[in-house]
């Protein structure tokens, strides 16, 4: 659960697949990153206790759906608490370590400690979180979508190559919302749909996608 350490150097994007008619890409994904904070758990600004995480309605079963069809799961956040000396690494490392407490294991995990203002690569909506994370799984950028609830984390998604979809909340800038092309109301609804063409998901897997499931 270590922060980010990005290469400062010109990184090429991968081409990202075309939108179907409903404005979602085909093709189930190789890998799901989501952001930490207002996406799998409550936002807690700077938040140092891991005893405040508070999971969101829906994101639990999420994982377990995405898990049961072995795709790749992993966390890029933004946690500049640490540059602004509000939190430090170790803190930000133990509300994680409480994250994976309640939601299970996520196969990579990455924070960009810096100050807005740094100028790094890593911050989103800059690249680097998500282009790390591809690379320590194994994946490529094109076959990974990125899961968020604000413009910073869709655009580090294409700036990166990769898909997005956005989970508005109250944060959440009309404008993005509107000048996004998939949006879901909650996680749970986002992986349903990603997994729409998931090719014969495992028992309670087909269950739990229900009527979102498109598959043979």
């Amino acid at each position: 659960m270590d922060g980010a350490r990005i290469p400062d150097r010109r990184l090429r994007p991968s081409a990202v697949r075309g939108a179907g008619e409903d404005g979602w890409a085909p093709g189930v994904p190789a890998a799901v990153l989501f952001d930490r904070d207002g996406t799998l758990i409550e936002d807690v600004p700077y938040n140092p206790d891991p005893e405040r995480v508070r999971v969101l309605p829906g994101v639990s079963e999420a994982l377990r759906l995405l898990r049961s069809v072995s795709i790749a799961t992993g966390v890029v956040s933004n946690q500049s608490g640490i540059g602004r000396r509000l939190v430090t690494e170790r803190q930000v490392r133990g509300v994680n370590e409480r994250v994976e407490e309640l939601l299970g294991p996520f196969d990579t995990w990455l924070y960009c400690p810096h100050r807005p203002e740094a100028g790094c690569r890593c911050r989103k909506p800059a690249p680097g979180l998500v282009l790390e994370a591809t690379r320590r799984l194994g994946v490529a950028a094109r076959d990974t979508v990125v899961v968020g609830d604000i413009a910073a984390d869709t655009d580090a998604a294409r700036a990166a190559g990769a898909r997005a979809v956005l989970v508005p909340n109250a944060a959440t800038r009309p404008a993005e919302i509107a000048a996004e092309p998939c949006t879901a109301p909650d996680v749970l609804t986002a992986v349903r749909r990603l997994l729409r063409g998931a090719a014969r998901p495992v028992g309670s897997a087909r269950e739990a996608l229900g009527r979102e499931w498109r598959g043979g």
